[in-house]
């Protein structure tokens, strides 16, 4: 694998975050993920994605925690 740099396109993005271009465009659209426009082009701060990946990891084991108490019951 490339060299993760600290600032990334979108190709670098994306193999970063194991989803294709299209997705990461979609995210991008609909302001669910950081990133920033540098001219024309998208830009993303691997610091921002760890974070963002962190903070959706967080909510899927509260969410899937929550789920396996409730049908426990």
């Amino acid at each position: 694998m490339a060299e993760i740099r600290e600032v990334m396109g979108v190709r670098e993005a994306s193999e970063y975050l194991g989803v294709s271009r299209e997705a990461l465009y979609k995210y991008v659209d609909e302001e669910q993920i950081p990133a920033f426009k540098l001219g024309n082009r998208w830009k993303f701060k691997k610091t921002l994605l760890d974070r963002w990946m962190e903070t959706r990891s967080t909510h899927s084991e509260h969410r899937s925690t929550r789920k396996q108490r409730l049908t426990a019951r």
